[in-house]
């Protein structure tokens, strides 16, 4: 299966947030940015990508959200005595009975303190991005999916313009052989027919595409067999884009036709998209 390397996910566990992008990149290269309290899970989470992701730049981000933090409240014991202690001395100084009431403790200062699970962090990081890396290896395949229909369109092109070539080459060459032979009618000299004979051969395997053409046909089955593997696939295709390119420049060299040229210059364009596309394969 084709797998695109441009992708984006967003999953939310808990208090947990993750946001994943996936961009081209020739290797893996995987990069975190989360909270210090969370830093040591990083080694474990990148393991995660291992047989799910071969190539892409991905960065991963970690937001904790505050309003999702399980708290938990604690007393401040000996603070709390002290203070009644304290509060107890003074009525006695003063004679005063209102010793206040609890509402006026807990407003008092490190009486009360919250602690926020570094535990529940931990899981909710967790969970959270295995779902976010699930959801990047499937629009990665989505887009692969898509990729790999854009670039048969291509490939049906390259098809269709190597059908017209291979029918026009015949006459094409028939056409520069009746040329040749004007020429040399024209200058009414008188010349061996072994000698013309053999400037026509010389003419007609100039002229001949036949080879190119069929390393074409044979470079688009290697294209299509290799979007249908199930591993990554980006540098071969690469290559097998050079590979097509080369032979669209020798038939372009070669081309003795102002439609020749033009067909040429069709596989070119078509050649680059496909190229293009491929940037983004895995």
């Amino acid at each position: 299966m084709t797998r695109s390397m441009t992708a984006f996910s967003r999953q939310k566990h808990g208090a947990a947030v993750w946001e994943i992008r996936s961009v081209n990149h020739r290797y893996l290269d995987v990069s975190f940015r989360m909270p210090e309290n969370l830093r040591h899970l990083e080694t474990e989470l990148k393991s995660q990508f291992k047989d799910k992701v071969q190539r892409g730049k991905i960065e991963c981000t970690l937001k904790i959200s505050a309003g999702e933090l399980k708290t938990r409240i604690s007393i401040n014991q000996n603070l709390v005595q002290d203070l009644h202690a304290a509060m107890g001395q003074i009525a006695e100084i003063t004679g005063m009975e209102d010793r206040g009431d609890i509402l006026s403790l807990l407003r008092w200062p490190d009486v009360l303190t919250t602690e926020e699970s570094g535990d529940d962090q931990m899981i909710d990081a967790r969970q959270g991005f295995k779902l976010a890396v699930a959801q990047l290896v499937e629009m990665r395949e989505r887009e692969g999916t898509e990729l790999a229909g854009l670039l048969e369109g291509r490939l049906s092109d390259i098809e269709t313009t190597v059908v017209k070539l291979r029918e026009e080459t015949p006459t094409i060459i028939a056409h520069q052989h009746e040329r040749l032979l004007k020429r040399l009618s024209d200058i009414d000299v008188e010349v061996d027919p072994g000698r013309v004979e053999q400037e026509l051969v010389i003419l007609s395997q100039k002229l001949d595409v036949a080879e190119e053409l069929d390393r074409l046909v044979t470079h688009v089955l290697e294209v299509r067999r290799n979007l249908k593997v199930n591993e990554p696939v980006g540098r071969r295709l690469d290559f097998l884009m050079q590979e097509l390119n080369r032979e669209a420049n020798t038939l372009s060299s070669k081309a003795a036709a102002t439609s020749t040229t033009m067909q040429a210059v069709d596989l070119k364009v078509s050649i680059e998209q496909m190229r293009e596309q491929i940037q983004n394969i895995e």
